[in-house]
C-alpha cells in the first residue's frame, strides 16, 4: 500500500468507507435533505472539500505518509461503527455514531496517506468535517428549545423598545389584537444552522487571532437569535397594523433569506471590527520595535567663573 501513490491509497479507503457504512451515508443524506435541522449538512463536505484543494495548491504540500497515527485513528473509527450497531440503541444515536465513525475514517485516512505535519496544515477543513455528523433527537430538542426561548425574548424586547405592549409566557407572546406562540417550526433551526456554518468559514478565511475568532463565533449565537426575533418582530407588527396576511404570506413562509441578510450584515460589521482590532494589535508591537531610545551623554559640569 505505501508504495502506491498516496491520493491512490486515500482514494481506496475512502471508497472502503463508503462500502463500510453507505447505509450510514445514505440516511444523513436522505436526513439532510428531508429536515430542515439538518439542511446544512449538505455544504459541509463540498466546503471541506474546497479549503483543502485551494490550500493545497497555495502551500504546495509535499504528502509524508504517517501510516502509525493514521491506522490508530482508522481502529477507532471501527471501533465507533462497532458501538452503532448496538440494538440498545435508538435510530439517532446509532445514526450519529454511524457518522462520526465515518468522519473519523475519513481523517485517519487523510493522516495514514499524507502525514500528520500535513494534516496540522489542513486540521479547520478537517475538524469541519464533524459538522456532518447529525444531533441525535434528544440534543437537538434541547438546541431547538434555546432557540425558542431566544427568540421570544428578543422578539418581546424589540416589542418593548418599539413602545407595543407585550407580555411574554414562555415561548408565547401577546400584543394588543394578536398573540404569538413561537413554535419548534418557528425557531428558525435551519437558519441558525446555515448561520454557524457561514460564521466559521469566514472567520477562518478572514481573522487569524484565537481571540478574534472565539469572540466571532460566540457572538454569532445571540445575533442568530436577534435576527429571529427580528423577523418575528417585523412579522407581528406588519400583520397588526398593516395587512394581517402578512402572519401567512410570503415573508413569513419564504422571507428567511431577507433576515438572513440582516444576519450576514451584523457579521460583517462585526468581522470588520475585529480585524481593525487585530491590525491594531499586531501593528503596536513592530512600531514599538522600530523605536529605539537614543542615549543622550551627561553633560560635563564646568566650574564657575
Amino acid at each position: 500500500m505505501i508504495a502506491l501513490s498516496p491520493y491512490r491509497n486515500f482514494l481506496f479507503l475512502c471508497v472502503v468507507s463508503v462500502v463500510l457504512w453507505w447505509h450510514t451515508i445514505l440516511a444523513t443524506v436522505v436526513l439532510a435533505l428531508r429536515h430542515d435541522a439538518y439542511t446544512h449538512i449538505l455544504l459541509i463536505l463540498p466546503i471541506s472539500f474546497g479549503l483543502i484543494f485551494l490550500e493545497w495548491r497555495s502551500r504546495k504540500t509535499q504528502p509524508e505518509p504517517d501510516f502509525r497515527s493514521g491506522s490508530a485513528l482508522l481502529v477507532l473509527a471501527v471501533l465507533i461503527g462497532f458501538m452503532c450497531g448496538r440494538g440498545s440503541l435508538t435510530a439517532d444515536v446509532q445514526l450519529f455514531l454511524g457518522m462520526l465513525a465515518v468522519v473519523m475514517w475519513w481523517i485517519g485516512a487523510f493522516v495514514c496517506c499524507f502525514g500528520t505535519r500535513t494534516a496540522r496544515v489542513f486540521i479547520f477543513p478537517l475538524c469541519f468535517l464533524v459538522l456532518l455528523v447529525p444531533l441525535p433527537e434528544f440534543a437537538l430538542n434541547h438546541v431547538v428549545g434555546f432557540l425558542q426561548q431566544g427568540s421570544a425574548y428578543a422578539a418581546s424586547l424589540m416589542f418593548a423598545i418599539a413602545g407595543v405592549p407585550v407580555t411574554q409566557d414562555g415561548v408565547r407572546l401577546s400584543i394588543p389584537g394578536l398573540t404569538i406562540e413561537v413554535a419548534k417550526e418557528c425557531s428558525s433551526i435551519r437558519s441558525s444552522q446555515m448561520a454557524l456554518v457561514t460564521t466559521v468559514v469566514l472567520v477562518h478565511l478572514l481573522l487569524r487571532s484565537a481571540w478574534g475568532k472565539t469572540l466571532v463565533i460566540l457572538a454569532a449565537v445571540p445575533l442568530s437569535i436577534a435576527k429571529n426575533g427580528l423577523r418575528i418582530f417585523t412579522l407581528s407588527m406588519l400583520g397588526v397594523y398593516v395587512d394581517p396576511s402578512f402572519l401567512h404570506g410570503w415573508l413569513h413562509h419564504h422571507g428567511g433569506i431577507v433576515f438572513f441578510l440582516v444576519f450576514l450584515a451584523g457579521l460583517f460589521v462585526l468581522l470588520r471590527l475585529v480585524v481593525w482590532a487585530e491590525r491594531n494589535s499586531t501593528a503596536k508591537p513592530a512600531v514599538s520595535n522600530l523605536v529605539h531610545p537614543i542615549a543622550v551623554p551627561k553633560a560635563t559640569s564646568h566650574p564657575s567663573l
